[in-house]
């Protein structure tokens, strides 16, 4: 029992916490920034080529009912998400995603973003641990359990599928 419980309170406490643990280089095929490993949203907004974050953050307006059930059942999850900073569909989705998370007043305590590269490899193993194979990936966890995710593209909109996703993890 004591054995276990080390190693799980060290991966309670790094998931607690948002970190950064990343390295930086440049994509060759449109020398774009990659951040690779375990970011924070401050990591993407300090960036001064990430212009496409701060932007998308600011002119995305969420779906007010989908915020209003976001803001009750949301916190009961934890959002993971990969993207890389070198992608397209990242630079629209994620800035939105943090749009939401911080319209719905989400404890962001609870988030966990990691950057991977165009191999869709991230710093150390977490790519491998939830079999990334597409990015933006949102992913929902809820008591260890994976809920639901969201890949590369919402269907309706972030905010409408992460509904989707809690009212279909709360009816099981």
């Amino acid at each position: 029992m004591r054995k276990l419980f080390f190693p799980a309170l060290l991966l309670i406490s790094m998931n607690t916490f948002a970190q950064s643990d990343y390295d930086r280089s440049t994509d060759k095929e449109n020398n774009e920034v990659v951040f690779k490993g375990q970011l924070t949203f401050e990591d993407l907004q300090k960036e001064p080529s990430f212009e496409w974050f701060k932007e998308g953050a600011t002119n995305y307006t969420p779906d007010k009912e989908a915020i209003a059930y976001l803001k009750k059942e949301l916190p009961e999850y934890e959002v993971i998400v990969f993207l890389g900073t070198w992608c397209d569909d990242s630079h629209v989705e994620v800035p939105r995603l943090y749009k939401i998370l911080t319209t719905a007043n989400y404890p962001m305590r609870k988030y966990s973003l990691y950057g991977v590269d165009r191999a869709k490899t991230s710093k150390y193993v977490e790519n491998k641990l939830y079999k990334i194979e597409q990015v933006p990936t949102i992913i929902l966890v809820r008591k260890n359990n994976e809920a639901g995710r969201i890949v590369e593209h919402p269907k309706k909109s972030i905010e409408q599928d992460l509904v989707e996703i809690i009212k279909r993890d709360k009816s099981r």
